[in-house]
């Protein structure tokens, strides 16, 4: 039996691929537990319309993230904290700040997309942007004393 799968299955195949299996085992497994779906002549006109628009939309997110990343690249933040008089600061810098001093510059970053090592001192520091697939650059942190 020819069918479509709805979701990753090991093994087996990938989402949205349409494979061929022991009708016993689509009729019985695959379909109720909704990991898989007949592959009709509708089923297949709808794969294809999802599988167009997926990709016009992964090109559109693409674009707009080449976009940021050549207007972000080796921008500077600078972010004020509380330190003692070695220059150790109370607590660390988290992504949660570093996304939000770049909205205060004008760019909007996800902070789960913020890489960066623990920043427990006064200085510079170096935070990779993860972007998009394969589409990544990298900002200066200034943590200065508040």
């Amino acid at each position: 039996m020819k069918i479509i799968l709805t979701n990753s299955i090991k093994g087996l195949g990938e989402k949205d691929d349409v494979i061929t299996v022991k009708n016993g085992y689509a009729r019985n497994f695959l379909i109720p537990k909704g990991k898989a779906k007949v592959a009709t002549s509708s089923n297949m006109r709808m794969l294809e319309e999802d599988l167009k628009q997926r990709e016009f939309k992964m090109d559109k997110l693409r674009k707009d993230a080449e976009a940021i990343a050549a207007k972000i690249n080796g921008h500077e933040v600078t972010i004020k904290t509380k330190a003692g008089a070695s220059g150790k600061i109370f607590g660390s810098i988290t992504s949660v700040q570093v996304a939000q001093a770049l909205k205060d510059s004008g760019f909007e970053v996800d902070r789960r997309r913020i890489a960066f090592d623990d920043i427990k001192n006064i200085g510079e520091y170096t935070a990779e942007l993860n972007l998009f697939k394969g589409i990544s650059s990298e900002i200066t942190i200034k943590v200065e004393v508040e």
